[in-house]
């Protein structure tokens, strides 16, 4: 039996960027971290020659290609496993429509583990390259590529994405008490609300490759997340509020599903009890509410809110990790 731990992520600024729409134009750039909210997968070999698969729910086939799960169905032809195995799934947070890079996490998390299954090390690079390969181009969904390095590398980084398809991976350097003290004035709020990301980002990419005005935004949103990497670097968090603030502004312009008059009453009514910034995580339209605020301003936007659930978090410095393996 092995076990995989894969952590979810939170990105901050210059999330669109790393579609393929843009990037392959001219560079994109992100600054995200992993967080402490995982999932797990357990791949055990099966008594019979059967493959089983749960998730949301449970699929027993003779032949992969039986299997409806699509990116299970694809790992297992990547590596190469093709009978006599059992993969089952635990998530910290509802794994769909919640911003959190839930389905890219579960991809690297899986094929992680099912490398280690057959007596194979996958490094992080390979893990996120491969997890892009089987998500965009084996089962063809509209997302970017920022979910699956975070996933696999862990960490605070700064993520750029080349036109030759390149990804370049940077920590973010700063003080151990600078990070502290951003970690105290995030509150993660959840909106209750899911939603599909694909019909979001189909629009946002087509928005973006034929619209050179949402494309100065994302050109925009890319500035930021450079400006954000140097403040960041000096220690200075003076910026960080009024930098997310004008992401989630400019975000909102390139696709119809990624705000709503909700979501917008609910951003408002946080910044009028003193939140700086914000931004609704992932593709938009639901799931986490994101706000940057001194903490002596948490109590007053939570009691704003009252209809959202906190959920704290911390930053998660590791990615995609072995927990238990048992040899028989």
């Amino acid at each position: 039996m092995i076990i995989s731990r894969t952590p979810l992520r939170v990105s901050f600024v210059g999330g669109g960027s790393d579609l393929p729409a843009f990037y392959r134009h001219e560079p994109g750039a992100v600054v995200s971290t992993a967080i402490n909210k995982y999932i797990y997968i357990t791949v055990n070999e099966k008594f019979d020659h059967q493959i089983r698969a749960s998730y949301s729910i449970t699929e027993i086939v003779e032949r992969v290609d039986d299997l409806k799960h699509q990116l299970i169905r694809e790992a297992l032809r990547l590596v190469g496993r093709m009978h006599a195995i059992e993969i089952t799934s635990i998530s910290d947070i509802p794994s769909q429509g919640t911003g959190l890079g839930s389905s890219s996490t579960y991809t690297v998390g899986l094929l992680n583990a099912l490398y280690a299954f057959i007596g194979r090390f996958a490094g992080a690079e390979r893990l996120a390259r491969e997890a892009c390969f089987i998500e965009i181009d084996r089962c063809g969904s509209p997302i970017g590529k920022q979910d699956q390095y975070i996933a696999a590398y862990g960490g605070f980084q700064f993520i750029q994405f080349n036109p030759d398809e390149t990804v370049f991976i940077d920590p973010i350097i700063c003080r151990a008490d600078t990070k502290q003290l951003l970690q105290q004035r995030l509150l993660m709020m959840y909106t209750g609300a899911t939603r599909s990301a694909g019909d979001v980002l189909r629009e946002q990419s087509a928005n973006t490759e034929r619209d050179q005005t949402r494309r100065q935004h994302v050109r925009r949103m890319v500035a930021l997340a450079h400006d954000l990497r140097v403040a960041l670097h000096n220690d200075d968090l003076d910026a960080f509020g009024e930098i997310l603030h004008e992401g989630w502004m400019r975000k909102r312009e390139l696709a119809s599903g990624i705000s709503s008059s909700q979501i917008d009453l609910w951003y408002e009514r946080a910044r009028a009890a003193g939140a700086i910034g914000g931004k609704i995580l992932g593709a938009g339209g639901g799931g986490f509410l994101l706000l940057y605020a001194p903490e002596e301003r948490h109590k007053s936007i939570r009691a704003a809110l009252p209809e959202l659930r906190h959920v704290p978090i911390r930053f998660e410095p590791q990615g995609s990790k072995i927990i238990y393996v048992e040899e028989r």
